[in-house]
């Protein structure tokens, strides 16, 4: 117990830079992919062939390897990021594409007659978007977008390797040091109880949005 104690500093520490990554890559990803939805709806080839490659791509390839990619290749080509914006400016170039998918089959599933009600009632494209259109899709796609938050928590662990001191490389280095796997197991302990959280807030969060009371 007395181990535990003296080695929970620096994994709390680690988890605090887990959950900042975590917070940031979920404020820039979200609006990102309903950005890329909304545009995947406009007629003009090129932007939709454009889209759908970066999609396909983000999709297509490790999210680690992005993460090397953006870390360790771009200097080669004279951009050098430091390691947490690499981290999540990987992080949200690939879960924005997840996002982008999720909302557009939202979107997709709103009947056109909408539109052309709205068209009648001289509402601008915007209004139309944000009055009528995406508060519908928001409760359409929230169960699938949680479930990408939740691999969002866990996902968050590989930015150890760009050498960032987050939940896991603190363990990593705690279980090195002492010949102890008990490092590790509180690490999955805090994951758990990070997922736990996210839980009880998707379903306080699907509540408030249910059509159905």
């Amino acid at each position: 117990m007395n181990y535990i104690l003296e080695i929970l500093p620096s994994l709390l520490s680690g988890a605090v830079t887990t959950l900042q990554v975590f917070a940031l890559v979920l404020v820039f990803s979200i609006p990102f992919g309903i950005m890329l939805a909304f545009s995947m709806q406009i007629r003009l080839k090129p932007l939709q062939w454009l889209l759908h490659i970066y999609i396909w791509i983000m999709r297509g390839t490790p999210l680690l390897l992005q993460l090397i990619f953006i870390y360790y290749v771009l200097p080669s080509i004279g951009i050098r990021l430091d390691r947490i914006p690499a981290a999540i400016i990987a992080f949200t170039l690939n879960y924005a594409a997840y996002f982008a998918e999720i909302f557009r089959g939202g979107i997709s599933s709103i009947p056109t007659g909408q539109y052309e009600a709205a068209k009648v009632l001289k509402f601008t494209p915007v209004q139309t978007i944000r009055l009528i259109i995406l508060p519908q899709v928001v409760k359409i796609v929230l169960p699938s977008v949680f479930n990408e938050v939740m691999t969002l928590v866990k996902d968050t662990s590989l930015v150890y390797a760009l050498g960032i001191s987050d939940l896991i490389l603190a363990s990593r280095t705690a279980a090195n040091r002492d010949a102890s796997l008990a490092p590790m197991f509180v690490a999955g302990l805090i994951y758990l109880l990070l997922i736990g959280l996210a839980t009880l807030i998707a379903k306080q969060v699907e509540k408030k949005f249910s059509y159905y009371k």
